[in-house]
């Protein structure tokens, strides 16, 4: 009962710290946005999309986009609380579930969140990896809907690593970040099989050409 108690405060505490905190933090940072012509093609001509990064980059892109109204998919496991939580404290709407092919149930509720003509978020390689390999999720729900996938990212060039799985950074105060949006990409209506692997590479290999050149703003190939 008493651990239980616990991890209720501490849902409810830990997320809205966070939130604030990186307020605070991310305000200090300086910030360049590239390729924003596909952004204003896209979201900012008041259309649904659904936006794809890697995980590694969670943190500050939550941030980011936080003015622009969207439901994020965020994973259904015990860790995932935490996420969902912020991800609640920042402003979008949650939905649990995975980006894999296990994840049907979150995948459809998705659908009728995109087909109301909101954007949604899908953190490409999922919540558990591989790292930087793409699940076939957002490519699904682009072949069921119309919407087109916008990939983004974003480097630093000063950020600190945290120790998980996929090596999650998070950018220093008065740090200079450069955010890219990549090119939409738009998956036929009704694409299955060997065209949704086409469509899932091809996502994978947007974004790791966006990532490439966010880092090499800082002279870096890779985080």
């Amino acid at each position: 009962m008493k651990k239980k108690l616990l991890t209720t405060l501490s849902l409810a505490v830990i997320p809205w710290f966070l939130a604030w905190l990186m307020r605070l933090w991310f305000a200090t940072c300086r910030v360049r946005v590239h390729n924003e012509e596909y952004f204003i093609s896209s979201y900012g001509s008041e259309k649904a999309v659904i936006a794809s990064f890697w995980h590694y980059t969670i943190i500050y892109l939550f941030y980011f986009v936080r003015k622009y109204p969207a439901t994020a998919m965020v994973s259904a496991s015990e860790d995932g609380e935490y996420i969902a939580g912020l991800a609640g404290q920042l402003g979008f709407n949650v939905v649990r579930g995975s980006s894999n092919n296990k994840g049907v149930g979150a995948l459809k509720k998705l659908m009728r969140v995109v087909r109301k003509g909101e954007t949604c978020a899908i953190v490409a390689d999922g919540s558990q990896g591989p790292v930087r390999i793409a699940q076939p999720g957002a490519v699904l729900l682009a072949s069921r809907t119309g919407v087109p996938i916008l990939p983004m990212g974003w480097s630093a060039s000063r950020y600190m690593t945290i120790n998980s799985w996929d090596k999650t950074v998070v950018p220093m105060p008065f740090s200079r970040i450069d955010f890219y949006y990549g090119e939409p990409i738009f998956v036929p209506r009704g694409a299955d099989g060997a065209e949704i692997e086409q469509y899932r590479l091809q996502l994978e290999q947007s974004l790791n050409a966006l990532y490439a050149a966010a880092w090499a703003c800082h002279g870096k190939s890779e985080h």
